[in-house]
């Protein structure tokens, strides 16, 4: 069979063929001026449907009733537009209208667009300072949004905060129940109902929706979005700034915290609660029924203190609101008050676990003595007094271990010419050295980590203080002597410039506080380098005491600047009474020569058995000595 070739007249063909096509398509392209044309008339017609869309709006708005009686073809076109819920757009609420509610303590005002809260004022607490005459809010000026998107059947997608809600207000009790309803028809709406109770900073809330599951798309959760930008409400905008953030509850009462910064992210599963928590008041969503998987972040707002003094951070939570049955229902409930540790726990929602108390013991301290005492202090005398007699009871309690520690270093002190003889005497040999001295310590009594366990013991309380002061609520706009308020810094000189790491102020319970600190290192320093003798190839002790006498103060000083000044108060009166039990206890508890008999009187009887840890460390010792032996043979 012959074989089909492809042969130059075939090749020619199939390019005149190719040419005669693309010189058609060339002649048949259109022109610049037809291209403008058909763009400008494409443009045209949509700006007329754009505008009788909207004359078609406003004619249902202006005349609701004419249009649902008797103009139910354009309803039915408003209705596609919108989605469905053109029912609302025809009602007499469909204007930018509020209701307001309030009680002894909280005012709110609730938009018909939208239907969320566009303001939240606390009627009992003042911006800045006392007498200022600007109450807080939490709530204004749009700087919070509550957004729930709506997917159509249609494959539309509606904000809520765009749509008008229809109101009705009314009253159980002494209960105030506001409907807020974004109306889909007659009997077809999405629900936002909020419950005010007298004296009450508990806002209930309850979201669901009615017949909507033929207008929505049932088949995935809506996505529910809640934003603020927190308003500075203190004199510091940089502490308040240090104590807000965001505070979430999920998994079964497990709390946790979005983190400082920029563009701080968390992911929450099953949370019960998101607060937005700024220093002093607090903001919180919760909910009955755990949301799904939340999205929650945090942007800090203050980059430069002299000019960022409105807002401190951005807070935003993406919420995801699943369907039941094809509809919506959902029992929450805001709060908009005080971050004040009484008043959260009042609720029993784990509300309180916003302040940070600090973990483990720190927090314990916290909850079961500090809280406790300084309130019952407080409720019968003035904060700043309550300041000074709750930090004499602490030191009183703990002037026992303030007493041992003392002992040991008077002990150490009476051992330290024998301790240093055995130094020279066994100078060549540090190891040999080291297990003469554990002896002698135990021949005499001596425990030399008697004078380090009592001071570790005071370092959680000392901890503990740092959290506590700062997050008492009570203690915010208290006056005391110079102090306008002792939950701020307290200020006696402005100063013309800035200092770094220091500020543009001085604050005098700071100053105070590091007087008393250095006078205590001043009357210890000496003990204490007495009471630890000189080690080969360690640094020499006494120029390092000598140089914390002075670093010390000048570390409080800048640090505790900015702070507030309780907890400078709280430190000042804690150095000046641990220097007074110090002379106390050296003048009438201890005396040297009575130490020293019975340390001798120690070494002539039986040397006590070794605790378990000085016996670990004399096997240590004798083990490595042995090593050494062997070393040395080979």
């Amino acid at each position: 069979m012959e074989e089909k070739k492809l042969d130059l007249n075939s090749i020619i063909g199939f390019v005149l063929i190719f040419g005669i096509l693309i010189w058609i398509m060339y002649q048949n392209k259109p022109s610049e001026a037809t291209i403008a044309a058909d763009k400008a008339k494409k443009e045209q017609l949509a700006k007329a449907s754009a505008t009788k869309a909207k004359v078609l709006e406003a004619k249902i708005l202006a005349t609701p009733t004419a249009v649902v009686a008797g103009d139910s073809t354009q309803l039915v076109k408003l209705q596609k537009t919108l989605g469905g819920f053109a029912y609302s757009a025809s009602l007499p609420s469909a204007k930018n209208d509020f209701t307001t509610i309030e009680n002894e303590v909280v005012k709110l005002k609730i938009a018909n667009k939208g239907g969320y809260i566009v303001e939240a004022t606390l009627k009992n607490f003042e911006k800045f300072k006392k007498g200022s005459g600007q109450l807080v809010e939490l709530i204004k000026d749009n700087n919070t949004n509550l957004n729930v998107q709506l997917h159509t059947s249609d494959n539309r997608t509606l904000n809520t905060k765009d749509l008008y809600f229809e109101p009705t207000l009314t009253k159980v009790g002494e209960d105030q129940i506001l409907s807020m309803k974004l109306k889909a028809g007659a009997n077809e709406f999405l629900e936002y109902k909020y419950i005010l109770k007298p004296n009450d900073y508990m806002i209930g809330f309850d979201l669901r929706s009615q017949g909507l599951n033929k207008v929505l798309n049932t088949a995935k959760p809506l996505d529910m979005e809640w934003s603020m930008k927190t308003y500075r409400n203190e004199k510091s905008i940089a502490y308040e700034n240090r104590y807000t953030e965001v505070y979430f509850e999920h998994e079964e009462g497990k709390i946790d915290y979005v983190g400082q910064g920029q563009d701080k992210k968390e992911d929450s599963e099953k949370a019960t609660y998101v607060a937005f928590k700024q220093h002093f008041f607090t903001s919180i969503l919760l909910t009955n029924k755990p949301f799904g998987s939340a999205k929650l972040q945090s942007n800090n707002l203050v980059n430069d203190e002299a000019i960022d003094t409105t807002f401190t951070k951005q807070f935003k939570a993406n919420i995801p609101l699943a369907f039941d049955n094809g509809e919506l229902d959902y029992k929450m409930s805001w709060y908009f008050g005080p971050t004040d540790y009484k008043i959260l726990k009042s609720y029993d929602k784990n509300l309180e676990k916003v302040i940070s108390l600090g973990w483990g013991i720190f927090g314990w301290i916290n909850k079961f003595i500090f809280i406790p005492l300084f309130g019952f202090l407080s409720s019968y005398i003035s904060y700043g007094i309550a300041i000074i007699i709750f930090t004499i009871l602490i030191k009183i309690a703990m002037s026992p271990i303030t007493f041992k520690s003392f002992l040991s270093q008077a002990k150490m002190k009476v051992l330290r010419p024998e301790i240093t003889e055995l130094g020279e005497k066994f100078k060549k040999d540090p190891m040999k050295k080291q297990q003469e001295t554990m002896k002698l310590y135990n021949k005499a009594g001596v425990n030399p980590m008697a004078g380090c366990i009592p001071a570790l013991i005071q370092i959680p309380f000392m901890y503990a203080s740092f959290q506590f002061f700062p997050s008492a609520f009570e203690l915010r706009q208290k006056s005391f002597l110079w102090a306008d308020d002792l939950s701020s810094f307290d200020e006696v000189i402005k100063l013309p410039f800035h200092v770094p790491l220091y500020g543009d102020h001085i604050s005098l319970f700071p100053v105070l506080a590091s007087i008393a600190i250095f006078f205590y290192m001043k009357m210890t320093s000496g003990d204490q380098q007495m009471a630890a003798p000189q080690q080969d190839g360690m640094p020499d002790m006494a120029k390092m005491m000598k140089m914390m006498i002075y670093i010390s103060p000048i570390m409080m000083l800048f640090f505790f600047n900015s702070y507030g000044a309780g907890l400078s108060l709280y430190n000042f009166i804690s150095n000046l009474i641990t220097i007074g039990i110090m002379i106390v206890i050296k003048r009438y508890f201890i005396d040297s020569d009575k130490i020293h008999a019975q340390i001798q009187e120690n070494k002539l009887k039986e040397p006590k058995k070794q605790g378990k840890f000085q016996q670990k460390l004399q096997q240590v010792m004798e083990q490595a000595e042995a090593e050494k032996a062997k070393s040395k043979k080979k």
